[in-house]
């Protein structure tokens, strides 16, 4: 069968990307933070999963607020990069795996999960930043990928009770997939970051490096935070930590952390990585 056998939470900043397009990650500011990520490149490398499933949010690209799903499954063969006002990133189409992606929804939408299925959509800096961070600059994307959005932009995001139990039927789900594959689940966006108001630029180390402990740790602890914690002590856009919340809720009980990396600033935010091993 299919089984998940690890999850990523990272940042997902877009100047991050910017950086790797323009010919800037060696420069000295963002220098430190490449070099923080060269262990977990050599880690998926030696994994090498056959699908990730990237839980990301989408920054009004592919839906505007016309329509906002709180979950959103990507179904299609591919995903196009969007172009977010300064051209689609230089990086490959995104290769997705229609046939697993309609075993999930069905699964999940019979565990009573409302998903709503894409069957076309372009990709932003949510999803592609994280690939990058982990697979580098490679001509084309080493496995398939199934892009899961999620709701923080416009109010009310899911809870991480909610998202924590999406990752406990996900992984119910990937397992009912009569295919021997290896998969990997991302969590991007966060740690803490407020990028309007009076408040832009703030972090937290603090609330990043407990949220982290909790990952490993203490998940029941993060489950339970309330929206408004989020936002009050880290951030506006802290919110998108649920996500994380879907990646650790289908690791299965126990995990073993293999690294962390924690960096600020890359841009106006808190950097944050982590690798989990289901055991």
């Amino acid at each position: 069968m299919a089984r998940i056998v690890a999850g990523v939470g990272t940042s997902h900043t877009p100047a991050i990307g910017a950086a790797v397009d323009n010919g800037k990650a060696g420069q000295p500011y963002w220098l430190p933070l490449f070099e923080g990520y060269e262990p977990a490149k050599r880690w998926i490398a030696e994994t090498k999963p056959d699908v990730a499933i990237v839980v990301y949010n989408d920054h009004v690209n592919a839906f505007d607020f016309k329509i906002v799903p709180t979950f959103a499954l990507g179904c299609a063969d591919e995903f196009p990069i969007a172009d977010e006002g300064w051209g689609p990133r230089p990086v490959p189409v995104v290769k997705g795996y229609p046939e697993l992606a309609a075993h999930l929804v069905q699964s999940l939408v019979l565990d009573e999960f409302d998903m709503t299925i894409v069957n076309e959509m372009q990709v932003d800096h949510g999803l592609t930043v994280p690939l990058t961070l982990l697979f580098g600059t490679p001509q084309a994307w080493p496995c398939r990928v199934i892009p899961l959005a999620v709701n923080v932009v416009q109010y009310p995001a899911p809870t991480g009770r909610r998202c924590y139990r999406l990752g406990q039927a996900i992984r119910k789900a990937v397992e009912g997939w009569d295919e021997d594959l290896k998969v990997v689940i991302f969590g991007t966006g966060g740690m803490s970051h407020q990028i309007q108001g009076p408040r832009a630029g703030l972090t937290n180390p603090a609330f990043d490096k407990t949220f982290l402990d909790g990952l490993s740790q203490d998940p029941q602890r993060l489950v339970r935070i309330p929206p408004i914690e989020y936002l009050r002590e880290a951030g506006a856009e802290a919110i998108e930590l649920v996500m994380w919340l879907i990646m650790r809720g289908a690791l299965g009980e126990k995990v073993e952390e293999v690294y962390r990396f924690y960096h600020i600033p890359a841009s106006s935010t808190a950097v944050g990585h982590i690798i989990l091993e289901c055991r």
